[in-house]
């Protein structure tokens, strides 16, 4: 399984953005018939991905990453206890860029057992997980 960030998905559709081309590939390799493997997000990532490519592309981008990206991601619902465990990581944390997104994803990940994120995001490295496209 792998756990797909807004990052990723912003960069995916972004053409702009420095991360594009090795999203891109990323995005190609893992849903090549070699690469299958599950694809896993949170509904707290699609709300933060849906407004972020909402107000930076515009709606003709959140209707491709909709119907385009969407259809071969399993999304998982946040429970209670995840959504307080994520405010608690936060309120912890003490850290200002550590959003409560990012925590919940965290907590997703190690409640299911995944390990490897495709993201374009330094806290997963930070948090002990394998990060697609694999760099330091």
């Amino acid at each position: 399984m792998i756990f797909i960030d807004t990052s990723a998905f912003y960069a995916i559709l972004d053409r702009d953005d420095q991360a594009h081309a090795a999203a891109r590939a990323t995005w190609a390799s893992i849903l090549s018939p070699a690469g299958a493997v599950s694809l896993i997000t949170s509904n707290y990532v699609l709300v933060e991905s849906f407004a972020l490519i909402q107000a930076r592309l515009g709606i003709d981008a959140v209707r491709e990453f909709n119907d385009a990206v969407l259809p071969v991601v399993v999304s998982h619902w946040i429970t209670e206890q995840d959504h307080a465990a994520a405010v608690n990581a936060v309120l912890t944390s003490g850290r200002r860029g550590l959003s409560l997104v990012d925590c919940s994803s965290f907590q997703i990940m190690r409640r299911l057992g995944i390990q490897r994120a495709f993201v374009i995001d330094r806290h997963f490295r930070e948090q002990g997980f394998d990060l697609l496209p694999d760099r330091p």
